[in-house]
């Protein structure tokens, strides 16, 4: 099975830069850490109580992205590392091909289907 790094080494550097502006964008947004800004909403707001908490859980949920788009960024980055020392498409864990198709879907993917599986019981 040949794979055409050159076509997955594009989709992973467009999707690295997506993630990148995404990042920067919720940084910008939230310059600050999720503590001084509950602290900022409480001191500086009007609000009733339940609009406090709304405002606490929709910052809460972009640092929550902000974390996995952190993951996702590192997981691009190091399959951009494989295609470079010629292991793109190989499962780290059993050495067996990563399908196109999955490929595809989860450019990113350093799991074979069978291994990503039982990864995520564990």
């Amino acid at each position: 099975m040949s794979i055409d790094t050159d076509h997955f080494r594009s989709m992973l550097l467009e999707e690295r830069e997506r993630v990148q502006k995404a990042i920067a964008n919720l940084r910008d947004d939230h310059p600050g850490s999720l503590d001084d800004e509950v602290e900022e909403i409480a001191a500086t707001s009007d609000n009733h109580l339940g609009e406090t908490a709304s405002a606490t859980l929709g910052r809460e949920i972009d640092y929550t992205l902000g974390e996995n788009s952190e993951q996702v960024l590192s997981e691009i980055e190091a399959a951009l590392e494989r295609i470079e020392q010629g292991r793109y498409g190989v499962c780290v864990r059993c050495g067996g091909s990563i399908p196109p198709e999955r490929l595809e879907a989860h450019p990113w993917a350093s799991l074979c289907i069978e291994d990503a599986r039982l990864a995520e019981r564990r």
